[in-house]
Protein backbone atom coordinates (compact mmCIF):
# COMPACT_ATOMS: atom_id res chain seq x y z
CA UNK A 1 0.00 0.00 0.00
CA UNK A 2 1.89 3.34 -0.94
CA UNK A 3 1.14 5.70 1.72
CA UNK A 4 2.57 8.82 0.18
CA UNK A 5 0.40 11.17 -1.36
CA UNK A 6 0.38 11.21 -5.26
CA UNK A 7 1.70 14.81 -5.97
CA UNK A 8 -0.66 15.38 -9.25
CA UNK A 9 -3.39 14.52 -6.82
CA UNK A 10 -2.13 16.51 -3.54
CA UNK A 11 -1.83 19.33 -5.89
CA UNK A 12 -5.56 19.52 -7.42
CA UNK A 13 -6.96 18.70 -3.54
CA UNK A 14 -5.25 21.91 -2.66
CA UNK A 15 -6.40 24.22 -5.62
CA UNK A 16 -10.05 23.36 -4.60
CA UNK A 17 -9.55 23.97 -1.17
CA UNK A 18 -8.27 27.32 -2.28
CA UNK A 19 -11.29 27.37 -4.69
CA UNK A 20 -13.61 26.66 -1.47
CA UNK A 21 -11.39 29.44 0.66
CA UNK A 22 -12.38 31.79 -2.00
CA UNK A 23 -15.28 31.07 -2.67
CA UNK A 24 -16.03 31.27 1.21
CA UNK A 25 -14.42 34.40 1.46
CA UNK A 26 -16.60 36.14 -1.36
CA UNK A 27 -20.46 35.00 -0.06
CA UNK A 28 -19.37 35.83 3.88
CA UNK A 29 -17.96 39.62 2.22
CA UNK A 30 -21.38 39.80 0.13
CA UNK A 31 -23.48 38.44 3.17
CA UNK A 32 -21.60 40.49 5.96
CA UNK A 33 -21.94 43.97 3.62
CA UNK A 34 -25.79 43.26 3.52
CA UNK A 35 -25.99 43.21 6.92
CA UNK A 36 -24.46 46.10 7.36
CA UNK A 37 -26.58 48.11 5.04
CA UNK A 38 -29.78 46.55 6.47
CA UNK A 39 -28.68 47.87 10.04
CA UNK A 40 -27.63 51.08 9.09
CA UNK A 41 -30.89 51.51 6.85
CA UNK A 42 -33.45 49.62 9.29
CA UNK A 43 -31.93 50.71 12.89
CA UNK A 44 -29.17 53.14 11.93
CA UNK A 45 -26.80 51.83 13.53
CA UNK A 46 -23.46 49.67 12.95
CA UNK A 47 -22.28 45.88 12.36
CA UNK A 48 -20.26 46.29 15.12
CA UNK A 49 -23.06 48.05 17.82
CA UNK A 50 -24.64 45.63 16.78
CA UNK A 51 -21.98 42.53 17.55
CA UNK A 52 -21.36 44.44 21.21
CA UNK A 53 -25.08 44.60 21.98
CA UNK A 54 -25.18 40.58 21.33
CA UNK A 55 -21.87 39.83 23.44
CA UNK A 56 -23.61 41.72 26.72
CA UNK A 57 -27.18 39.97 26.24
CA UNK A 58 -25.69 36.62 26.75
CA UNK A 59 -23.65 37.93 30.12
CA UNK A 60 -26.87 39.64 31.93
CA UNK A 61 -24.69 40.65 34.98
CA UNK A 62 -22.36 42.61 32.40
CA UNK A 63 -18.38 42.06 30.96
CA UNK A 64 -15.59 43.73 31.95
CA UNK A 65 -14.12 45.70 28.87
CA UNK A 66 -10.97 43.12 28.92
CA UNK A 67 -13.35 40.48 28.66
CA UNK A 68 -15.55 42.06 26.52
CA UNK A 69 -12.67 42.90 24.15
CA UNK A 70 -11.68 38.94 24.64
CA UNK A 71 -15.50 37.60 23.87
CA UNK A 72 -15.51 39.89 20.28
CA UNK A 73 -11.94 38.91 19.57
CA UNK A 74 -10.64 42.99 19.06
CA UNK A 75 -8.82 45.41 20.96
CA UNK A 76 -9.92 47.17 23.91
CA UNK A 77 -9.88 50.64 21.90
CA UNK A 78 -12.05 49.09 19.08
CA UNK A 79 -14.80 48.40 21.62
CA UNK A 80 -14.26 51.25 24.56
CA UNK A 81 -15.48 53.99 21.28
CA UNK A 82 -18.07 51.77 20.56
CA UNK A 83 -19.32 51.19 24.45
CA UNK A 84 -19.57 55.19 24.50
CA UNK A 85 -21.52 55.94 21.90
CA UNK A 86 -24.20 52.96 22.82
CA UNK A 87 -24.09 54.35 26.57
CA UNK A 88 -24.53 57.97 25.12
CA UNK A 89 -27.50 56.37 22.99
CA UNK A 90 -28.89 54.58 26.58
CA UNK A 91 -28.36 51.55 25.27
CA UNK A 92 -25.04 50.35 27.82
CA UNK A 93 -24.32 51.60 31.31
CA UNK A 94 -20.84 51.00 32.72
CA UNK A 95 -20.78 50.12 36.36
CA UNK A 96 -17.99 49.53 39.10
CA UNK A 97 -16.82 46.37 40.05
CA UNK A 98 -16.79 46.39 43.60
CA UNK A 99 -13.45 46.25 45.15
CA UNK A 100 -11.97 46.89 42.04
CA UNK A 101 -11.72 50.91 41.68
CA UNK A 102 -9.81 50.09 38.25
CA UNK A 103 -12.35 48.08 36.50
CA UNK A 104 -16.15 48.65 35.39
CA UNK A 105 -18.76 46.11 33.98
CA UNK A 106 -20.28 47.13 30.61
CA UNK A 107 -23.99 45.74 30.92
CA UNK A 108 -26.99 46.81 28.94
CA UNK A 109 -29.65 48.57 29.74
CA UNK A 110 -33.60 47.63 29.31
CA UNK A 111 -33.78 50.02 26.30
CA UNK A 112 -30.55 48.15 25.29
CA UNK A 113 -32.35 45.08 25.56
CA UNK A 114 -35.59 45.89 23.92
CA UNK A 115 -33.52 47.48 20.84
CA UNK A 116 -31.07 44.23 20.58
CA UNK A 117 -34.42 42.08 20.53
CA UNK A 118 -35.69 44.03 17.77
CA UNK A 119 -32.49 44.07 16.01
CA UNK A 120 -32.24 40.32 16.38
CA UNK A 121 -34.89 39.42 14.98
CA UNK A 122 -34.65 41.30 12.41
CA UNK A 123 -31.19 39.93 11.90
CA UNK A 124 -32.64 36.34 12.22
CA UNK A 125 -34.79 36.84 9.50
CA UNK A 126 -32.04 38.11 7.28
CA UNK A 127 -29.82 35.52 7.65
CA UNK A 128 -32.71 32.89 6.96
CA UNK A 129 -33.63 34.99 3.68
CA UNK A 130 -29.50 35.45 2.83
CA UNK A 131 -28.63 30.96 3.25
CA UNK A 132 -31.89 30.21 2.16
CA UNK A 133 -30.81 27.95 -0.28
CA UNK A 134 -29.23 25.26 2.34
CA UNK A 135 -31.83 23.24 4.16
CA UNK A 136 -31.81 23.16 7.67
CA UNK A 137 -29.66 19.45 7.18
CA UNK A 138 -27.11 21.07 4.94
CA UNK A 139 -26.50 24.13 7.49
CA UNK A 140 -26.32 21.49 10.42
CA UNK A 141 -23.08 19.71 8.59
CA UNK A 142 -21.68 22.82 6.98
CA UNK A 143 -21.18 24.49 10.53
CA UNK A 144 -20.31 20.77 12.06
CA UNK A 145 -17.65 21.25 9.50
CA UNK A 146 -16.45 24.27 10.24
CA UNK A 147 -16.40 23.91 13.97
CA UNK A 148 -13.92 21.29 13.68
CA UNK A 149 -12.02 23.28 11.73
CA UNK A 150 -12.22 25.69 14.00
CA UNK A 151 -11.40 23.86 17.22
CA UNK A 152 -8.25 22.22 15.29
CA UNK A 153 -7.21 25.76 14.39
CA UNK A 154 -8.12 26.54 18.81
CA UNK A 155 -5.23 23.87 19.75
CA UNK A 156 -2.53 24.90 17.73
Amino acid sequence: MNTHPDPAHGSESAKARLRLWLRMLKSTRGVEAELRERLRREFATTLPRFDVMAALSRYEAGLKMSALSGVLRVSNGNVTGIVDRLAEDGLVVRVQVPGDRRATLVRMTRKGQEEFARQAAAHELWIDELLGDFTAEEAGALAARFDAVTHREEER
